[in-house]
């Protein structure tokens, strides 16, 4: 008979290393990502209009999944590549 331990450590840290942060938003090109949850793109939008009126931002791309659960098809990940931010908004 074999017996297995389903148990296991924690993982193991692995190193993350972060994309630098803009000194500011002027002039960025933003991309939005709504996730089609209630009131996402409403979100996205507002936030956009604010960006773009305190800090001249402005929205370049804009992809919308499938459902919440799917991720973005490989053309949406192709064209958040022009943009230096990308927000993935939330909704409900």
């Amino acid at each position: 008979m074999k017996l297995f331990d389903p148990t296991s450590g924690p993982a193991p840290k692995a190193a993350l290393e972060l994309a630098p942060r803009p000194s500011g938003l002027a002039g960025l090109r933003l991309g939005l990502v709504d996730n089609t949850k209630f009131n996402s793109d409403t979100l996205l939008r507002k936030l956009a209009e604010r960006l773009d009126r305190r800090h001249g931002a402005t929205v370049t791309v804009t992809n919308r999944k499938r459902s919440p659960s799917h991720e973005i098809d490989e053309a949406g990940v192709r064209a958040l590549r022009d943009a230096h931010l990308v927000v993935s908004g939330i909704g409900d």
